[in-house]
């Protein structure tokens, strides 16, 4: 045998089959890393932002048209009955900002809320600086949620939920890593679901310490935090062993793809969801790190406020995760008795 063909023989024996399509598969992500990130962060434009306007009804009219008219639609304005009822709205979340227009005077106010995400709260002022400007008007500008001054941009809940998102599908990796990456049968799917729990309700507390009492990143209750940090922590996890028990060791890849690829980008953590190009303002809020960004603001600054929906979507992540996951091993078991040789009477 020649050198050449000794060398071809190695490379055949080093890089079989198998493993050429787990490096196309490897690629593929890199490129869908790169497409997904650059895509929705490298040009953040408002689009259709919730926003109340509150004055007179005439002048609540006209500033409604004119917000309505703005090149682009950065805004979705509504007339909204008083200063309280827009506070109270922007603390249910249900508007990020509003223009106090006080015809008397020539000087409105423009609620804000920045630990909603500092970048939209300074996007608002900025547009409605350029529009009082054009209006011979002026505005000062209040903060109805600010961010703590230890948490820059507002993104240390977006940070703190992709820790926990990390922590669930590496927790659900080495699972599959070693001992397999499909469950042998039913009972070791439970295992390792319960292995996840467990996991998850340790992770969910340490990154809640951390970010509270440790670091002082964010205000809010350390328990609730425990609470999102184990869920979302277990939902990802769940996910993963799912993905796992159908595809095998490539459900790892399908994972990363789903949390990390589209759900990290279309979060809301870099820039809120208004900011973020259609797709991805569209899947971020059913992702769980979308979902855990969601919920973990409105603990550190909304008074708790708008989680139902969040906690729902992450809560149904976990259910199908375990659901699937078990159906899988069931599966599994079945078609391994079908193929063993009948047994001699």
């Amino acid at each position: 045998m020649t050198q050449r063909s000794r060398l071809l023989a190695e490379v055949k024996d080093a890089v079989t089959p198998r493993t050429t399509l787990l490096v196309i598969g490897v690629i593929a992500l890199q490129l869908l890393f790169i497409a997904s990130y650059v895509g929705a962060l490298h040009d953040p434009k408002p689009k259709d932002v919730p926003f109340g306007v509150v004055a007179p009804r005439a002048a609540a009219e006209q500033a409604v048209t004119r917000l309505e008219q703005l090149p682009g639609s950065p805004l979705d304005p509504r007339v909204v009955a008083d200063e309280a009822t827009a506070r109270q709205q922007m603390l249910n979340r249900d508007i990020d900002g509003a223009l106090i227009i006080n015809p008397a005077r020539t000087t409105d106010t423009l609620l804000v809320a920045s630990g909603g995400g500092t970048v939209l709260a300074t996007t608002l002022e900025r547009y409605l600086t350029l529009l009082e400007t054009s209006q011979q008007r002026t505005i000062r500008t209040l903060d109805v949620a600010p961010a703590s001054s230890q948490d820059f941009d507002g993104l240390s809940s977006f940070y703190a939920v992709v820790g926990w998102c990390v922590g669930g599908y590496l927790c659900a990796s080495v699972l599959a890593i070693s001992t397999g990456a499909r469950p042998a049968n039913p009972r070791r799917a439970v295992i390792r679901l319960t292995v996840m729990a467990l996991a998850s309700i340790i992770g969910g507390l340490g990154g809640a310490v951390v970010i509270g009492p440790i670091l002082g990143a964010l205000p809010g209750s350390v328990m609730a935090f425990w609470g999102l940090g184990a869920l979302v922590t277990f939902s990802v996890g769940a996910a993963t062993l799912a993905l796992q028990g159908i595809f095998g060791i490539a459900g790892i890849g399908l994972a990363i793809l789903l949390v990390v690829i589209a759900g990290n980008p279309s979060a809301g953590g870099a820039f809120p969801l208004p900011l973020l190009p259609p797709f991805w303002k569209a899947i971020g809020p059913a992702l769980p790190p979308g979902a855990g960004t969601w919920v973990a603001r409105s603990i550190a600054y909304f008074q708790g406020n708008a989680t139902t929906g969040a906690l729902l979507v992450l809560s149904a992540w976990a259910a199908a995760g375990i659901v699937i996951t078990l159906l899988a091993a069931i599966l599994r078991t079945g078609h391994q008795a079908a193929d063993l040789p009948p047994q001699p009477p």
